[in-house]
């Protein structure tokens, strides 16, 4: 269980100036020497960042590295190469229909692009910031138009393995949905029927919640309350939902940390959204009981998280991995990444760090939320500081012991190691970026950092509760 201490947001400075001094050369370095003609950096290996082509998921990281590097230090120079990438080469992702990830591709470039230039940090032109906006809106409905419907009336925004499939970490392309809805855009649909992009986003989040989540009701014997599966299997002869899977976990009755971090901040991020903007929230159906159950999701999974990770915050690659049992009371020490049973994954951590601090943030810092947002200052401390920060300059990654595929074996392990171990990825990278960004404008008391563009007030008010 994470152990959390009396660590405050000003403690955090010194390690977030040391990563930020840190990740600058390794990011300029990787965008002047990677030939994108061998595909988007995926995970190292051996200190290299090398390819895998099952998706293009990553290459929207890649730039947005870049993108958020200057959103913390104002390297204009990574600023260019971010912009000129994104507008050189992302045109593919905005249409892409064969994958569930735009949220991640898009607005880790264009949102972050948009973002930044209402600020006033760019100086980008009007019609500039409508490119963003028209490449967001484009990307959010081609996103609602990989479309399930279920048999409660209700549907989901299904994987890249088919209609049948519902991934839990997809809840984070509903940003994509949300945002393109904020800018007036619809999904355009058969005899000009339009599809209002906010219900398909609702629909996919009421279906993770319901299908993905647990809450330790009984709904099979391995329902403990605030795990995930990583994909819901339904019938689409007629919606009725099947049973758990998995691609990426040990099975489908563990619980994939990485899934699991994905389900937390992907919920908590639609919290603070719904919660800012009363309007869009008034529009969906039965919004009370929506509301209810995103925070009761996100609530579970924050628990379930920090009851099952060990006591410096950065979890083992699965609950049910079977070396933990090897291990011995692994949950109540720190993280072992050289141990010879089963790889940790920083990856997990770096965005489970996020959903706890946002959600801490929404409950209130003062209140509901102090345990939640304690733990991710604790996971943040942990995740910024040896052996997870990459110190050594020949090392391409920012990010260390994250894990990619354990089941397909594609990750790296060392000559002599019996578990993988010592390398980043391009996902680890770009969350750690993240992180590091929502802390800084919190401790420097800048807009904070919604990929919406737009601060919450009570989230500035929280802030100020831990200086």
């Amino acid at each position: 269980m994470i152990k959390i201490t009396g660590t405050k947001l000003r403690d955090l400075n010194p390690l977030l100036e040391r990563f930020f001094a840190l990740s600058a050369p390794k990011i300029r370095e990787l965008a002047r020497k990677w030939k994108l003609e061998r595909g988007a950096p995926v995970f190292t290996r051996q200190g290299k960042y090398t390819t895998r082509g099952w998706t293009e998921w990553t290459q929207g990281f890649l730039y947005g590295c870049r993108i958020l590097q200057f959103d913390a230090t104002d390297d204009e120079e990574l600023l260019d190469s971010g912009r000129t990438d994104t507008l050189t080469f992302m045109a593919p992702h905005v249409t892409h229909i064969g994958v569930h990830d735009h949220g991640f591709n898009n607005l880790s470039t264009y949102g972050n692009l948009r973002r930044l230039a209402l600020e006033g940090r760019t100086g980008d032109s009007i019609d500039l910031v409508r490119l963003y906006e028209l490449a967001i809106q484009a990307s959010g409905a081609v996103q609602a138009a990989r479309w399930t419907p279920l048999a409660d009336g209700g549907g989901f925004i299904h994987s890249f393995n088919g209609p049948q499939s519902l991934f839990v970490d997809t809840i984070r392309s509903c940003r994509i949905l949300v945002l393109a809805h904020a800018l007036g855009h619809v999904l355009m649909g058969e005899n000009d029927t339009p599809i209002s992009l906010l219900d398909r986003a609702a629909a996919h989040i009421r279906a993770t919640l319901t299908y993905n989540f647990f809450y330790g009701r009984g709904r099979d014997r391995y329902d403990v309350r605030g795990r995930v599966a990583h994909e819901a299997l339904f019938n689409v002869n007629n919606g009725a939902y099947r049973c758990p899977g998995t691609q990426q976990g040990y099975s489908p009755f563990t619980t994939w940390t990485r899934g699991l971090a994905w389900g937390l901040l992907g919920s908590a991020e639609q919290l603070e959204f719904f919660m800012t903007n009363d309007d869009y929230l008034r529009q969906l159906p039965d919004s009370i009981k929506f509301m209810k159950n995103l925070r009761e999701g996100a609530r579970a999974t924050a628990d379930f998280y920090i009851s099952n990770s060990p006591v410096d915050g950065v979890p083992y690659w699965d609950t049910g991995a079977p070396g933990l049992a090897q291990m011995g009371d692994y949950l109540d020490r720190p993280s072992e990444p050289d141990n010879p049973w089963e790889p940790v994954d920083s990856s997990a951590a770096a965005i489970a760090a996020q959903g706890l601090l946002r959600l801490g943030q929404c409950l209130g810092v003062k209140g509901d939320g102090k345990r939640y947002f304690k733990a991710g200052l604790a996971v943040a401390r942990t995740l910024f500081s040896p052996p997870y920060i990459s110190e050594n300059p020949a090392h391409q990654g920012l990010l260390l012991h994250s894990i990619y595929h354990r089941p397909n074996g594609w990750d790296f392990t060392p000559k002599g190691k019996k578990a993988p171990q010592g390398e980043a990825s391009m996902w680890g990278d770009y969350h750690a970026m993240e992180l590091a960004v929502y802390l800084q404008r919190l401790i420097h008391r800048k807009p904070y950092l919604t990929f919406y563009a737009s601060p919450s007030p009570q989230s500035k008010r929280y802030a100020r509760d831990y200086y």
